[in-house]
């Protein structure tokens, strides 16, 4: 249990003026953010949001998955959310590597055989991105009212650059 006690210390001192208590759970910005895993990354700050204005899904490479697609909808349609931001970034461990990199680092750190793992690697970052945009905005009940921009953030600088 002790290896959780900075985290839970911390967790304390959070919540002794934790604000949000009540919250609707409603994106009061209207914004999802759908980026990477990577913790560069800071999806409200980025943006000049705070907790409680914004959906965020986060997986490797800021990719649109199902899963990323499930949370859309549920965000255009029961959460508030008419802007959705999908947000790579540069000096990607996905975007970076080959799928057969990613399996032996992998394999080598865990001691398995991991060549059976498919890690979603991307060859072109911006060919996905555009990818994910179509994705999204061609899915039939994600609203064509929504905004759906796609961006990648600079790891080194904090700016965003939009593609699409």
């Amino acid at each position: 249990m002790a290896d959780f006690d900075d985290l839970l210390a911390a967790n304390r001192d959070f919540a002794s003026d934790f604000a949000l208590s009540g919250f609707d759970g409603v994106a009061h910005a209207g914004v999802a953010i759908v980026t990477c895993m990577d913790s560069r990354i800071d999806p409200l700050g980025m943006v000049g949001l705070k907790p409680g204005d914004a959906k965020i899904f986060r997986n490797p490479g800021g990719r649109v998955t199902p899963q990323a697609l499930e949370a859309l909808v549920l965000g255009t349609h029961l959460l508030g959310v008419d802007r959705i931001l999908v947000v790579p970034h540069t000096r990607c461990a996905m975007a970076s590597n080959t799928e057969e990199e990613i399996r032996e680092r992998i394999s080598a750190s865990s001691g398995q055989d991991a060549s059976w793992q498919t890690f979603g690697v991307i060859a072109d970052q911006i060919q996905a991105l555009t990818e994910d945009i179509a994705r999204i905005r061609t899915h039939p009940l994600i609203p064509t009212t929504t905004v759906v921009g796609g961006f990648v953030y600079d790891v080194d600088t904090g700016l965003l650059e939009q593609h699409l």
